[in-house]
């Protein structure tokens, strides 16, 4: 039999070689409990800090509470010859971090660490907090969440110094009036419960800065909200409020407002909340966004109403003008006030979901940029300051100068007043030049000027656009020799059926009113080329009838609420300008409509039934 050198026997399978050095080398650190080592307990009493957290810990080990009660191993034999890391200089714990374990209750003995500052308990199993966590009067940070918390005790609100806690993710029903007893809380979190109210001594938190009790059941807020001047983020949404008290209105501190996913149906007031950047309110029932509203909210940066049932914007958005993105998507907004682009401040406008009229839908593709010059180039024109001194002006009608000015070259111009009646020193001048043009536009009237008719034998161009007119006047029937007819931007619904006599009529621009459908009149005058009636209800599109007017060369029906485009309007072989886009209809499909109106119209015909 072979030999090592050295004498020793040779090594069999299943032998342990022997360790030379073994009786030399220190014992390893025993495990004391649960996973958790002398030496991880030995740190944590010199840092004062111990971390437990995702070890799989079904109890907390004794050795744990009594981490400053028990002497160290290394204390009953002291030597005077080693002096480091001496057990007489141990730390108290004050923090305790026992996260993502498997914790299913906390012993009372937890009031063994009194120093403790920091606890955090969260992602275990538990479904109640000892009444011992009471006696922690140090504890400044506590997380319960992520737990199965049906109540806190009413000892957890000795906790005076308390600034942070979070309970959210539990089964919590109810939050005790205790919780004002945190006078100086700054971080509260709710969120992810059952909660349906909160304690009325909410209001008692002076110092609070961060609040979220979203995702709850909660129908009713205390009007004590009023009081939390200090808090900063209020986020509330995924609940059931009908309403938000007006004192919420009162937080001077707010700077971001989440309210979206509830029933409301009307913004509160926010009067005294001055540092407001964000407001979200999307997903509720808001019918109306109000000028009262918008005088409040001079600072917000981002506002959201989506989702809502919104029917305008007022023409008081343009008062907030640090607003940098509005997010409108989902409503019922047919149109925007042409003042919202003057919002210089404004990066991002989405419209998505609305049924827009008032825009065309080529220039809602062009981004936030493209509407908000669209809408610049919308707005009406100021009227000219008047003549600061005392003798007559160009400007007043009832001096010969203003006459002269209004009554020139065969034409009356009286436009971009804000009247609501033309000054009568105006008619028989016309008259008498024979005027040919009436600009009568951007004004105020509500009913066309019946001296009108004065002039009714020599004018062939009308304007009357801009305006508040809903019903028109069958006297005008009289102005036979009408060429060109604009009345655009008024409330019109119909017009006479009288104005049959409009014979020599070539263009009439009927955008931006209230019909529903083509005047039946419209299609007596033969002699037409030019119809515009873009940005208006119209819901079909009358071929038979657009086939009585021969001469037609120009059709602008866009932003309509027409839902199908009958192919035998590809027949009308005299248009040469066919404008259907931002109406709701499925095909032709955009890139279609893109096309020539040629192109168009070849398209149509070739899906003529055969």
């Amino acid at each position: 039999m072979s030999r090592l050198r050295g004498g020793g026997p040779a090594s069999g399978r299943g032998r342990v070689p022997l360790n030379p050095r073994a009786g030399f080398q220190k014992p390893a650190a025993k495990d004391v409990s649960g996973g958790v080592s002398s030496a991880l307990l030995k740190q944590a009493m010199r840092s004062g800090q111990l971390n437990l957290s995702n070890r799989e810990l079904t109890t907390v080990p004794d050795s744990v509470w009594r981490i400053n009660i028990d002497v160290p191993e290394e204390a009953k034999s002291v030597s005077m010859d080693k002096t480091e890391d001496g057990w007489w200089e141990q730390t108290d714990l004050v923090k305790l971090i026992l996260a993502c374990n498997k914790l299913q209750e906390i012993s009372n003995d937890i009031q063994q660490l009194p120093a403790l500052t920091v606890l955090d308990v969260h992602d275990n199993a538990l479904t109640s907090l000892p009444p011992a966590i009471g006696e922690l009067l140090n504890l400044q940070r506590l997380n319960v969440s992520h737990n199965k918390l049906t109540s806190l005790p009413t000892e957890i609100f000795k906790l005076r110094h308390l600034l942070t806690l979070h309970a959210e993710f539990n089964d919590l029903t109810a939050v005790d009036e205790g919780i004002g007893e945190y006078i100086h809380l700054e971080d509260l979190n709710l969120s992810h419960n059952k909660l349906t109210t909160l304690p009325y001594t909410i209001g008692q938190l002076g110092k609070l800065k961060t609040m979220n009790i979203s995702e709850n059941q909660i129908t009713l807020l205390p009007s004590t909200m009023g009081l939390l001047k200090a808090v900063r983020i209020l986020e509330a949404s995924n609940n059931k409020l009908p309403e938000i008290p007006t004192e919420v209105g009162d937080m001077k501190s707010l700077e971001q407002l989440y309210l979206q996913h509830n029933v409301l149906t009307a913004l509160p007031l926010l009067r005294a909340c001055i540092s407001l950047k964000e407001l979200h309110a999307g997903n509720n029932r808001i019918v109306v966004l109000s000028p009262d509203h918008l005088e409040h909210l001079t600072t917000v940066n981002v506002m959201s109403m989506r989702d809502n049932k919104l029917n305008e914007i007022p023409d008081e958005i343009i008062n907030v003008r640090s607003l940098q993105r509005l997010d409108l998507t989902n409503n019922n907004i047919s149109s925007l006030p042409n003042k919202l682009g003057t919002l210089t401040s404004l990066k991002s406008l989405v419209l998505e979901g609305n049924p827009m009229r008032g825009i065309r839908r080529d220039i809602v593709s062009r981004g936030t940029q493209g509407i908000l010059k669209y809408l610049r180039s919308r707005i009406e024109e100021e009227p000219s300051t008047k003549d600061a001194t005392d003798g007559p002006s160009a400007s007043d009608p009832s001096s010969a100068m203003g006459v002269v000015a209004a009554v020139a070259s065969k034409t009356l111009d009286y436009s971009n007043k804000k009247a609501t009646e033309v000054p009568v020193t105006l008619w028989e001048p016309a008259r008498e030049a024979d005027v040919a043009v009436v600009n009568l536009s951007k004004n105020a009237f509500t009913q066309v000027p019946p001296n009108l008719i004065l002039l009714s034998k020599t004018v062939t161009e009308l304007n009357l656009g801009f305006n508040k007119l809903s019903t028109l006047s069958v006297e005008l029937q009289m102005m036979v020799n009408l060429v060109h007819l604009d009345l655009r931007n008024n409330a019109i619904s119909n017009l006479p059926s009288e104005w049959t006599t409009f014979s020599k009529l070539r263009e009439i621009n009927l955008s931006y009113n209230r019909l529903k459908e083509v005047p039946a009149v419209v299609f007596t005058w033969t002699q037409l080329e030019n119809l515009i009636l873009g940005d208006n209800q119209i819901g079909i599109i009358d071929v038979p009838s657009l086939k009585k007017l021969p001469k037609i060369a120009s059709l602008d029906l866009q932003n309509n609420d027409i839902m199908q485009v009958p192919p035998e309007l590809g027949n009308l072989e005299t248009l040469r300008s066919l404008q259907l886009g931002g109406n709701p209809f499925r095909t032709p499909r955009p890139a279609v409509l893109a096309k020539s109106t040629a192109a168009l119209l070849a398209y149509l015909k070739d899906r003529i039934p055969t």
